[in-house]
């Protein structure tokens, strides 16, 4: 049941935190859709061989859950050589602690146009990106409380960071699997100096707002005297559930944090975008922080050549999911399995959350079995979450998604459910 939380109880949240298991650890880029918190592959509910599972992914010739890993350094060498050409003047000079004249400028303008934005900075990392962002939000507002989700990724995957190196709080305006309501952000009982939405919600499953009800609760804030911060690591891939262009989303929020491997393949690296006077504050910042590195080209030339190449695609991909999660279910239905959830039914972008009612190593075994058995990786990584026994993966549609059609993915289940002893 719903319920809106009037203040943080940190002795709660740590609680819940630590009843999450390996949660807290999933989210490398491995496990498909990526976070910035440390590789699942060490956790125990994941195979304990790394080098197995990453040799079972490379040699696959057919991949329906999508992700970065599973190359080697000199295959992502090359790619980008062959990539890089297209997106920058690869005789232009190496850049120095990202000046705006160099490929990092280059990518900071690229994003402001794509997002509508006056500018973005590039940040090392989409962690220190966020706490840039809230840390000049408290400081302009004056107020150190943050409205947010506690499925958030500044409260799974951050460590605290917020709270512990910035200083903040945070309060939860709902706690139920979704983004909050307008009335929820109403109903607050205290003032806050900043809203923050992830767009979407990943641990809730990827899920989105209806416009209607995002503008809704943007406007609220606002009311509040609030400024509206979007975690958009995936924005990129919202446009087709709105029905809107990236800068008519973008330019709801006062700052908006955007990932350049999550969505688009990039090696590394996120930008903060904003305003002109924000962005050059979220610099000075960065540089306190310790993200003003001396050379980035490499993680820069990745996100342009992904710019080009996957951002277009995207709405392919979001399509796709939507005809992937259909046949897994009817799938899984047909297999009698006692339970089983696709969340959501119908995918709110291109990645979603597969729950079985088995345990996680069997299916991880299962998962790496049928890739080396058959050159077929259906699912990657799986994660126990809570204590009745269900795990979950995470499934993201990409380029390698797009040639599977319902029956290859029904057939391909039905061999994973056998190894599984489903």
């Amino acid at each position: 049941m719903d319920e809106t939380v009037r203040t943080q109880e940190p002795g709660r949240d740590r609680e819940r935190e630590r009843s999450r298991g390996s949660r807290g650890g999933r989210g490398s880029s491995d496990s498909g859709p990526g976070g910035e918190s440390g590789g699942a592959a060490d956790q125990g509910s994941a195979p304990a061989d790394r080098a197995r599972l990453l040799a079972a992914w490379h040699d696959s010739t057919r991949m329906l859950a999508g992700g970065s890993s599973g190359e080697t350094v000199r295959e992502r060498l090359n790619r980008l050589l062959a990539d890089a050409p297209g997106s920058y003047d690869l005789d232009d000079w190496l850049d120095m602690y990202g000046n705006g004249d160099g490929v990092v400028g280059e990518l900071e303008r690229r994003t402001a146009d794509a997002l509508g934005t006056e500018a973005a900075a590039f940040f090392p990392t989409g962690t220190m990106a966020q706490q840039v962002a809230l840390r000049c939000w408290a400081g302009r507002t004056g107020n150190p409380t943050v409205a947010g989700h506690p499925l958030s990724h500044l409260e799974v995957h951050e460590r605290d960071a917020y709270a512990v190196v910035s200083g903040l709080r945070m309060v939860h305006p709902t706690t139920g699997p979704r983004l909050p309501t307008a009335a929820e952000i109403h109903d607050l009982q205290e003032p806050f100096g900043a809203l923050v939405l992830e767009l979407p919600l990943r641990d809730a499953g990827f899920v989105l707002p209806e416009w209607d009800e995002l503008t809704a609760v943007v406007e609220v804030a606002q009311e509040h005297d609030a400024v509206v911060h979007f975690d958009g690591a995936r924005i990129w891939e919202c446009g087709s559930y709105f029905g809107r262009s990236l800068p008519e989303i973008a330019t709801l929020a006062d700052s908006v944090y955007v990932s350049y491997y999550k969505s688009l393949d990039g090696i590394s690296g996120a930008a903060l975008a904003g305003t002109e006077d924000f962005v050059e504050e979220a610099r000075a910042w960065r540089h306190r922080y310790g993200g003003q590195l001396f050379q980035q080209w490499p993680a820069a030339l990745a996100a342009l050549a992904g710019l080009d190449r996957e951002l277009p695609r995207l709405p392919e991909y979001v399509a796709h999911a939507k005809i992937v999660a259909q046949a897994l279910r009817d799938g899984l239905a047909e297999a009698g399995l006692p339970w089983f959830r696709v969340l959501p039914e119908v995918p709110h972008t291109h990645e979603f959350q597969v729950w079985l009612p088995y345990r996680a190593d069997a299916l991880n075994e299962a998962a790496v079995r049928q890739a080396e058995e058959t050159r077929t990786t259906l699912f990657r990584k799986w994660y126990e979450e809570g204590p009745l026994g269900l795990s979950m993966t995470e499934v993201s549609v990409r380029s390698s998604a797009l040639d599977w059609t319902t029956g290859d993915v029904r057939t391909a289940l039905g061999d994973f459910l056998g190894r599984v002893g489903a």
